[in-house]
């Protein structure tokens, strides 16, 4: 009984006793200056994944997360439209299905023919090979203007430039998790405030 009480007050001053501090590094990673490190989580790579990383591997990356982003834009409002009642008018195939009795979110896969979603795939790769690529090396990571589009991006001084493209990527990440979330509750069923039942 001693002994457990001994142990238990050597725990108990323990607590109060000053622990030893890591020893902090001072290197800074090369891309905290980049684009996309803001306030407040500043710097952020849990994964470690542009650890010992080149600037083409990190280039690569934002690439995939533009695109990514861009994706989840447009699911997270056609999710979003979808459920308010707005569709397109007529039919979607030539048996008379319309576009009104299609459901809203992933049911809306299964009730679309195999067919369809062929042509949903081709026009992807479509778009994924021959539209949406950087052709002529833009001016930035994601620039897909190719010297053919442009409204009235060269009119904006560079630190606009850097404020819309950063707002870009914040709202694209913003928009992965919103798609992500409808769909998993989606899955889960219920009411949503706003996007109303699941």
């Amino acid at each position: 009984m001693k002994l457990a009480i001994l142990s238990l007050l050597t725990c108990t001053a323990s607590a109060f006793a000053p622990s030893k501090v890591a020893q902090a590094t001072t290197s800074l990673n090369a891309f905290e200056s980049e684009l996309g490190v803001q306030p407040p989580l500043g710097f952020y790579d849990p994964l470690g994944m542009l650890d010992d990383a080149s600037q083409e591997q990190f280039d690569r990356l934002r690439y995939v997360e533009i695109k990514h982003g861009r994706i989840a834009q447009l699911a997270f409002l056609g999710n979003i439209i979808t459920r308010a009642g707005v569709r397109l008018p007529g039919d979607i195939d030539f048996s008379g299905t319309s576009f009104e009795s299609i459901p809203n979110g992933l049911a809306a896969l299964s009730s679309i023919s195999n067919n369809g979603l062929l042509q949903i795939v081709l026009f992807v790769g479509w778009l994924e090979l021959l539209v949406m690529k950087d052709i002529t090396g833009g001016e930035f990571i994601g620039d897909f203007r190719n010297n053919y589009i442009d409204f009235g991006w060269d009119m904006f001084d560079e630190e606009t430039k850097i404020q819309k493209r950063a707002i870009e990527l914040n709202n694209g990440r913003a928009a992965m998790f919103g798609i992500l979330g409808l769909m998993v509750h989606e899955q889960l069923g219920g009411s949503i405030p706003i996007v109303g039942e699941m």
